[in-house]
């Protein structure tokens, strides 16, 4: 008798998911609730024979699942959390999420995420939490400028950091209680530096040899920082088929509402990874020079506005790191060196 593929949904939680099989006809084979453990989990799968299809939605902490599940033979798919309709139920609970899951993936309407190889994943790892510990640094600076500004201290230089701003915070009289407090905030910044110097470090092997990553740390305004951003969170490029669904991935394109003959496009997306529409926009403001991105954010800008102006540069830079990434080379940027 010939094997029939069985489907499984698993509606993911932080202790306890539940699972409901089904088979290609539709047909309930279990439901069960269990503890997130590997082992608990490898058992109910195998339940579905070999090569079951498998589908979990990228919520909090599903690494490991998708790992245990790909060590079970099982195919697995990632469901989008916002590219799926729930509608609106009338009741919603755990059984009913893991059924619907199942029954998206059995009628091919599922919406999927791109499950990452675990080396990117650590690699994503590394860059993400450089990006939060640069945030928090950026926080602890304002928080000493906030201390001098209620002392009335004037802070006379760019940089209140650097050698003079140092002096400056050592020298100046402060009660004690803000005395303490910028002390501390200091301590935390010396912190803060070291462990963004060892990432550094740490993530510098990844891109030995990366010819994508050479190629984007040529555009003008992407230095090695926004480039390992776009390297680690894009990932593998050939996945977008063109330019555009890169752009539309990173949410940098706008809404589009179609109905009869009435078209409405409003503000960007913003779906996506955050990191890279911060990188694009980040690489738009260091733009130098009579660049082709800082020329054509001048002449959007000119005719709807600074902001819009940015947001189309930032897709124009993206169009250039989705060249970079898949070719190795940006050949625009080549031709200009010429």
């Amino acid at each position: 008798m010939e094997h029939q593929t069985q489907y499984v949904g698993i509606d993911l939680h932080r202790r306890r998911s539940v699972i409901v099989r089904r088979s290609e006809t539709g047909e309930t084979l279990d439901k069960v609730r269990i503890d997130n453990d590997p082992v608990a989990l490898a058992a109910e799968v195998t339940k579905a024979g070999p090569h079951p299809d498998v589908v979990l939605e990228a919520t909090y902490g599903w690494y490991w699942a998708a790992d245990v599940l790909k060590e079970c033979g099982a195919t697995v798919h990632l469901a989008h959390p916002l590219g799926n309709n729930w509608g609106h139920r009338r009741v919603k609970n755990d059984e009913r999420d893991a059924t619907d899951l199942v029954d998206l993936l059995r009628m091919g309407r599922l919406a999927e995420a791109w499950i990452a190889p675990p080396p990117l994943r650590e690699l994503r790892e590394l860059i993400r939490y450089r990006a939060k510990l640069v945030q928090l640094r950026g926080n602890l600076k304002s928080q000493v400028h906030s201390v001098l500004a209620k002392e009335g201290v004037t802070v006379p230089m760019s940089d209140l950091f650097g050698v003079g701003g140092r002096r400056l915070l050592f020298e100046t009289a402060l009660a004690h209680a803000y005395r303490v407090r910028v002390e501390s905030l200091l301590d935390l910044l010396e912190i803060c530096d070291r462990q963004v110097d060892m990432l550094e470090k740490e993530v510098g092997p990844y891109f030995a040899g990366d010819l994508g990553y050479q190629a984007i740390v040529a555009i003008p305004g992407v230095g090695p920082v926004l480039a390992a951003v776009f390297v680690s969170e894009i990932g593998d490029v050939s996945r977008f088929k063109s330019a555009r669904h890169l752009c539309s991935w990173a949410g940098l394109t706008p809404t589009h509402h179609e109905s009869d003959e009435k078209v409405r496009r409003g503000h960007i997306t913003k779906q996506g990874s955050r990191l890279v529409r911060w990188a694009a926009v980040e690489a738009v403001a260091h733009q130098r020079g009579a660049t082709a991105v800082g020329r054509h954010h001048h002449r959007v800008a000119e005719r709807r506005g600074n902001k819009i102006g940015r947001v189309a540069a930032a897709r124009k830079l993206l169009t250039l790191v989705y060249y970079g990434l898949r070719d190795g080379e940006i050949r625009c940027l080549a031709q200009t060196t010429e």
